[in-house]
Parts: C-alpha cells; structure tokens; sequence
C-alpha cells in the first residue's frame, strides 16, 4: 500500500524546503526532480523503516493572482483525495494569512490526517508567537525549523502512525502498472488487450484507492493490469490535472511489479517521463519502455537505432531496459508489450545459485580487480544473492569501503551481461568478510 504524505500551503512558507529536509534527513534513496510543470518535486523517503513518497505542492502556480489562487485551492482537494497524510505548512513569522484561513477551511472538511507544520520556528522566543495557529481549528500543531531541521523527527514519528498498515497481497499474479502521460494511449492499450471479450476482465475497483486492476487472463498470459488511465478531469487547470495524474501513478507504480513506461513517440521523452521512470528504478520495479504512436513518425532504416539511443541517454544511467515501439490503433506488437513485461517479471524474481555465481563472477574479478587506494588492496572472497523482492548481491572482502562507485557500476555492468537483468535495478553491497 502506498503512502503519500503531501505538503500545502502558501507560497514562501518554506515547503520545498521542509521537502528536501524530509526526503534527504534520513538519506533516503531521492531524486528532487525539477523542470517539470514549474519545479515539481516528489521523491522516496523513509523514516523509522517505513517507505512513503513525499510531493511538493509548491511550484505549481502560475502568476496572475486569480489563477494563483485557484491553482492552490486545487491543489489542497486533489491532495485531500489522494494523499494518505497532508501536511499544512504555515510561516509564524507572518501569523495567519487570509490564504491559510481558506486552505484551513478546505482541510476541515476532508477526511485525511493534517498536520499544522508552523515553519522558521528557529528560536525559542517564536514558539509562543505559533500558538496562533491552534485558531485553525486542526488540532495540534507542530513547530519545526526545515532549514535547521529542529522539531521534524517528532513530526516524522506522528505522521508514520497514521500510515496504512502494509498489507500483504493475498493475489500472487504479477502486476503490471501502464503509466504515462495523458494522451499517450494508456487508455487504447488497455482497450486493445481486453478486446471485445468482456468476461475476460473482472474490475475490483477501490482496492488502492480507486486504481482499477483488470485480470487479464489470454493467449497465453495471465496477470493483473493496474489501470491509472481513467484519470477524472477535475479541473480546468492543466498544471492540476497532471499533478493529480503524478499522484495516481505513483499509487499504482508502487503497488506493481513491472511498471509499462507508455510515451508518445511524436513528443519523445519529456521530464515528466523521466521523472517517472527513475521513481520506478528507486522503488526497485521492472520497467518496460514502450513508445507508442509509432506509425505517426516518418522512418528510415535507422530511425529505431536513433530513437533508442536519446531514449537511453536520458535515461542513463540505467539504461538496460527493454524499448518496445507500438502503434495501438495499428494494433502492432501491442502482445510484444506483454511478452517484455513478463520477461522482466522474471529477470525480477530471479534467483541465481551461489555456486554459479562464483564460478561466473569470481575469475572476472581476478582478472579486473577493484584498483588499490593507499596501497590497501581489496581481495572479494565470495558472492552470494540476498533475498527480496529484486535482485541484490552481497559480495564478501576485505576492505568494503574501499570500494568505488565506478567499480560498482562495473561489477552490474558483468552480472547483466551474464545472468540477463534486463528491466530490472540491480542493487550490489560490498561488505565485510
């Protein structure tokens, strides 16, 4: 079950700042993803060995008051809908704006937990100023300082109580999550795969929030399609829809098993897209890449090459994941899709005896050993696979914090091109023999 924790309020209250603090105080695996629709930010962080996803609100707004306005309130109901936990963040060192008084009145009618983050508390002096805010009529406040960082573990360790219990799924069919941006043939897709059967689909709507998971049960295949195409049009402004559909997607990617990355291939690869795709690779999910509209491009006897190539670019540096070029409404390889996310499904599930292991990995590092630091040299006795739910390697030595990142990235680089983990993140450790 995903848990989101969102961050509203006004402008210049410090909520990018309360983002990075939260997303990067635990050292939380985080990318602050910018240059998507004015600076979004969402990322994965973790506090007390629980997971969430933490979104910025700010930075969606545009520059005329009117619009200005509007988009906040927006905002704060599409965050009441879809976060698990809003926190409300306020400035005490200018009191209670006519805009805190709207948003609050927004809140008090939802049903999430809210918490009132009173922000730049950064003496004691101020901390009679923040009562204040117990005007709001939410309940208790919290007095923070996001640049010193003072007041958000006990912040933290409230909000995680109210999360959503992990709930172990009792459905052992792989899920498949087909993301993307609106317009790029989520819907036609889906359409194309059910086909005109309909008793071949059983809707269970609701189960996380009102994805919608279809058994898909033909021509060989059988798994759970989560569904994040039907996005409801709440509202007129387009800044919102998108940051509605950021919220429903990451619901679903979280919850699947292989994420189905769709893009338009007249647009290409845009932030957004690649926002999603490495919030996929944090969260450890297989990802398939498919570009579909692909009967719209003029094409030559290199223009598949080409394209892939930008694509990995972007995308690097994980860059062995599976490109599948569609057109839906030509209905070319829309099966070739299917067959991609079930061989990543297995690279992710796969299991690799120690033995063989050792026998593959063990004269490569012999031959290209880590290189020496200070005259200390770095001898790898043994590898073996750890249990989870994607492939991870511990590999027994020496001297584990001599190890670079670049000989890292080496070490991956030989475990795909023997073992195939093609779609999948590949986590290694190095650790102390």
């Amino acid at each position: 079950m995903s848990n989101i924790v969102a961050i509203v309020g006004r402008p210049n209250v410090g909520k990018s700042t309360l983002y990075n603090r939260l997303t990067e105080s635990r050292k939380a695996i985080v990318d602050d993803f910018s240059g998507v629709t004015r600076d979004r930010h969402y990322g994965v962080a973790e506090w007390v060995g629980r997971n969430f996803t933490v979104i910025d609100t700010g930075g969606y707004v545009a520059n005329s008051d009117d619009v200005f306005e509007a988009a906040i309130r927006e905002q704060v109901n599409i965050a009441i809908e879809e976060a698990t936990v809003i926190l409300f963040v306020v400035d005490v060192t200018t009191g209670i704006t006519d805009l805190d008084d709207e948003i609050a009145n927004i809140l008090r009618k939802g049903k999430k937990p809210v918490f009132v983050v009173v922000n730049k508390v950064d003496h004691g002096l101020l901390q009679s100023d923040a009562s204040i805010f117990y005007s709001l009529g939410l309940g208790e406040i919290y007095n923070i300082s996001s640049m010193s960082g003072s007041g958000t573990g006990e912040l933290l360790d409230e909000v995680v109580k109210t999360f959503d219990d992990d709930v172990v799924e009792e459905n052992t069919l792989p899920k498949y999550a087909i993301v993307g941006r609106p317009n790029v043939g989520k819907s036609s897709i889906i359409n194309s795969l059910i086909g005109k059967d309909r008793n071949i689909v059983t809707p269970i709507a609701g189960t996380t929030r009102d994805s919608i998971h279809i058994h898909y049960n033909q021509y060989g295949h059988e798994f759970m399609l989560i569904d994040t195409a039907g996005l409801r049009k709440k509202t007129k402004v387009k800044e919102n829809i998108e940051f509605y559909s950021v919220m429903r997607t990451i619901k679903a990617m979280e919850e699947a098993d292989v994420v189905v990355l769709m893009l338009d291939a007249v647009e290409g690869l845009e932030a957004q897209d690649v926002n999603i795709f490495h919030l996929a690779e944090k969260n450890k999910k297989g990802i398939v890449v498919v570009v579909n509209k692909w009967d719209l491009i003029e094409k030559n006897t290199k223009t598949v090459k080409v394209f892939e190539e930008t694509i990995r670019q972007k995308l690097a540096p994980f860059t062995d994941v599976p490109i599948v070029f569609t057109s839906v409404t030509e209905k070319q390889r829309v099966l070739k899709v299917l067959e991609m996310a079930n061989r990543v499904y297995a690279n992710r599930a796969k299991k690799i005896p120690t033995s063989k292991l050792n026998d593959v990995m063990l004269p490569i590092i012999e031959s290209y050993p880590p290189p020496a630091i200070k005259g200390k040299y770095v001898k790898i006795k043994y590898i073996t696979q750890i249990k989870g739910t994607s492939p991870m390697f511990a590999f027994f030595c020496n001297l584990p914090q001599y190890v670079k990142e670049s000989y890292i990235r080496f070490i991956e680089n030989k475990l795909r091109e023997n073992f195939d983990f093609t779609g999948v993140p590949v986590q290694i450790f190095f650790r102390q023999k």
